[in-house]
Parts: structure tokens; C-alpha cells; sequence
């Protein structure tokens, strides 16, 4: 089981912990939500919990407990900008379909 940060989003979350003064990494799991089932989760770790599973890529740090795994294996984090939007893009493998506004997603 793995998960990937791209370059471009490994240098953004890693800016941002700079900017907050301090942080581990990035959690990345998935909730219960939107018309599909699931959404994306993120936010900064400044502790990491016992059964967090730890990737590494570009020199970010990313978690993820072992539920989200289950729906994330083989994902990659990616941070685009396409014009005046910019965003974490989510390259997942297991997703089976999305919802219209792209919020969330079935495994």
C-alpha cells in the first residue's frame, strides 16, 4: 500500500507549514459526504497518531490512518492551477465514479 505527493504539491503544503510555523506533514484521509459517499480530507499534522500510516515524497510528510487507506492505496496528491483556480487534485485509482461537481466520490 502507498501513496504519493507530487512535486508541485509537496512544495505547496511544504510553504504553507513554513507560513503556520510549524507541522509534521499533511493528513489525507476520506469522510462520509456529498451526493456519492465519500470526500477528500486534509489538513496539517502537528502530532502523528499511533496507527498513522507515514509516507514520504519531495521532503513532505503524508498521513494517513489505516480506514482511509483502504480507499486511498495508489492514490497520488497533486496541486494544480488551471487559470485563476488552483486546488489539491487527487489521482485515485480506486474511485468508481464521481459526483458532478467533482466534492465526492464512490469506491
Amino acid at each position: 500500500m502507498a501513496i504519493s505527493i507530487s512535486e508541485s504539491a509537496a512544495n505547496h503544503v511544504a510553504k504553507h507549514i513554513v507560513s503556520r510555523g510549524n507541522g509534521l506533514g499533511i493528513r489525507l484521509g476520506v469522510r462520509t459526504s456529498g451526493c456519492s459517499g465519500m470526500a477528500y480530507v486534509l489538513e496539517y499534522v502537528d502530532q502523528q497518531e499511533d496507527d498513522d500510516e507515514v509516507f514520504e515524497g519531495h521532503g513532505v510528510k503524508v498521513f494517513i490512518d489505516p480506514k482511509s487507506l483502504a480507499y486511498l492505496d495508489g492514490t497520488e496528491l497533486d496541486f494544480t492551477k488551471e487559470g485563476l483556480n488552483e486546488g489539491f487534485k487527487f489521482n485515485n485509482p480506486n474511485v468508481t465514479s464521481e459526483c458532478g461537481c467533482g466534492e465526492s466520490f464512490t469506491v
